[in-house]
């Protein structure tokens, strides 16, 4: 556990390290993402430390830990690449104002996800949980990021349609969010 928290905060430091330098701080580690993923943490750190004195036989389930280390790589991975593909137009803040060199970025794993960075986020995270076999916190984390990543994803929608326009929406009829019910911004026409 300790280490995928490592290599994934490691990694976005990384990886905005070769793809937006001009980006680039100590708030690229992601270390101070908000309160709330502070406490998310601390609560998973608690609930896992409580259960192995209570409950150890909980913190035994071989199988389920194997899921989770599955569900922590696959989204990692993901995460990655769509940091990879998007190159420069990757920004941990989402951005109000269009650059010169933005592009709307559809191949790759944007070809499979409109926002593969975000269900990257959200599988890793829940993994986590599961990886610890934390059963409260496997279910807070979900609900948590599940409402998180539904507005981020309605707040950047409209900022990318003001971009891009047609070409985003018709892009957004064909590639579908990749979170479970998540439909993205509604569009009026």
């Amino acid at each position: 556990y300790m280490c995928s928290l490592s290599l994934f905060h490691y990694s976005e430091y990384l990886v905005t390290a070769i793809n937006n330098p001009r980006s680039l701080s100590l708030d690229s580690f992601l270390l101070n993402h908000s309160f709330e993923y502070n406490l998310a943490a601390l609560s998973s750190w608690v609930e896992f430390t409580l259960e192995k004195i209570l409950f150890p036989e909980l913190k035994q389930i071989t199988w389920l830990s194997t899921v989770g280390l599955l569900m922590v790589i696959f989204g990692d991975c993901l995460r990655k690449a769509a940091m990879l593909t998007a190159g420069s137009n990757f920004n941990h803040i989402v951005q109000n104002e269009k650059s010169d060199t933005h592009t709307l970025v559809t191949s790759g794993v944007y070809g499979w996800f409109r926002h593969p960075s975000y269900v990257g986020w959200f599988y890793w995270s829940i993994g986590t949980q599961v990886l610890l076999c934390n059963p409260i916190c496997v279910v807070g984390y979900a609900l948590a990021s599940w409402r998180f990543f539904r507005e981020r994803i309605e707040e950047e929608e409209i900022t990318l349609i003001h971009f891009f326009g047609e070409e985003y929406l018709e892009y957004k009829r064909k590639v579908p969010s990749g979170l479970p019910f998540i439909k993205g911004v509604k569009v009026e026409l």
